[in-house]
């Protein structure tokens, strides 16, 4: 389901801007837009960025002692400084970050801020800016690349999971062969990492994910990469109710798994009445919605799925109309007994069975037992507790992009930042 307004991970970003806006309003010299020269403009750059970066600095060294991971100092050095390791020592709690943002989590890497900020100010000039102060987004582009500094420098990156629309290609397109993401797919795959699109989209014909996927599944067909890499993609329809495996021998093959031979302990005591009966549920509220406020929409059933389309094609629904239906049917389902036996979620207007972190959880397991530090799953939908990418944080990290073309951005990123961790190494080696 799509949204709440004030949420968790976006409650983290807010936080890390409120302490950035201190500095701005302090160091920031708008009026030296009226003055010739740059002097003035460099200098208070040059602060900024000093100490923007202490902030982040700050900020990190607060996560390490929340998780217990470093990856600059040495174990006798961490015990040092941080006598409990709070999330290993299972009291993060007790941690000061609780303490400022209760609604933080657990951490499965470190976070690399202070060079994650000098990265992303390199390219946005965040210290230049005199009147725009550091935002959201801004934020939100530091944390996902001190993710994949952490996850590179301490690879290799054995698993990166994708939502589909919005992630890979723009909202109800498809992936096609000229989209620019397929050769950083493929050139993670080359490189031994396995690839999972755990998408909403509950098809149970593998041909309808061929369609949708056609550009990459015809690229990986046509590489020259071993056969063996070319098996390393699968993709999980409904969240996490069906899943498709790369046969590897042509373009089109991808095959059907049967659920029990890649379904979690946890998920085989999900009884097939209680599916029923929680459909049953969201269905009732989802009628109830379109009575109540006369939507020009119709409910459409599937095997683990039920939702809300529009009568005539094309038409959208106004934003507030998505928003109470989204509310009142999650409220009705987190209310009912069956909504708390069985976990659900949604997308736009769609009640499915499980969550992107069950198919995350079901990528790992399926690729041989992938540690969730090891796993980077990248989505668009985190701007709310209903949102489908949001619940994936419970299995790995994550890194939240707002269009394709971020996620183009971010594995470039992840591509240069191999570069150099390899140029350093060879490097060493000589020396």
């Amino acid at each position: 389901m799509t949204t709440r307004y004030r949420v968790e991970y976006a409650l983290k970003a807010e936080w890390i801007k409120g302490l950035l806006a201190v500095p701005f309003v302090l160091l920031s010299q708008p009026t030296a837009v009226f003055e010739e020269g740059r002097g003035t403009v460099i200098y208070m750059a040059q602060k900024a960025h000093k100490r923007y970066g202490e902030i982040m600095e700050d900020v990190e060294e607060l996560i390490n002692d929340h998780s217990g991971h470093s990856v600059i100092l040495s174990l006798l050095e961490q015990q040092l400084i941080w006598p409990v390791a709070h999330q290993t020592a299972g009291t993060h709690d007790r941690s000061k970050l609780k303490l400022l943002v209760p609604s933080i989590s657990v951490f499965y890497t470190p976070l690399l801020l202070h060079e994650a900020f000098r990265y992303q100010d390199a390219r946005r000039h965040i210290s230049f800016r005199r009147f725009v102060p550091p935002s959201f987004n801004d934020i939100r582009l530091i944390l996902n690349t001190a993710q994949v500094m952490s996850l590179v420098k301490d690879g290799p990156l054995e698993l990166v999971t994708f939502d589909g629309d919005v992630t890979l290609y723009d909202d109800g397109e498809s992936l096609t062969a000229e989209n620019p993401v397929i050769p950083f797919i493929i050139r993670l795959m080359l490189s031994g990492t396995k690839i999972g699109i755990v998408t909403a989209a509950g098809y149970t014909d593998a041909a309808r994910y061929y369609g949708r996927l056609h550009g990459l599944l015809d690229a990986i067909h046509a590489s020259d990469m071993p056969r063996r890499y070319k098996k390393n993609l699968v993709v999980i329809g409904g969240e996490s109710s069906y899943l498709f495996k790369s046969t590897g021998i042509q373009p089109d093959m991808l095959c059907y798994v049967p659920r029990q031979a890649w379904q979690l302990e946890e998920m085989r005591a999900w009884r097939d009445e209680d599916v029923v009966e929680l459909l049953d549920v969201a269905e009732r509220a989802l009628r109830d919605c379109i009575s109540n406020m006369r939507l020009r929409a119709e409910i459409l059933r599937k095997e683990r799925a039920v939702g809300l389309i529009p009568k005539t094609a094309g038409y959208k629904f106004a934003r507030e109309e998505l928003e109470e239906t989204v509310l009142v049917t999650q409220k009705i389902l987190e209310m009912s007994a069956v909504g708390k036996r069985l976990p659900f979620c949604g997308n736009d207007v769609f009640v499915d069975i499980g969550d992107k972190s069950w198919g995350v959880l079901a990528c790992q397991r399926f690729f041989g037992g992938i540690e969730g530090g090891k796993t980077l799953h990248v989505g668009d939908q985190f701007l709310s507790a209903g949102a489908n990418d949001f619940k994936a944080r419970l299995a790995c990290t994550t890194a939240w992009i707002a269009s394709p073309a971020e996620t183009v951005d971010l594995l470039g990123d992840i591509a240069d930042l191999d570069w150099q961790i390899a140029g350093r190494k060879i490097g060493d080696a000589r020396t």
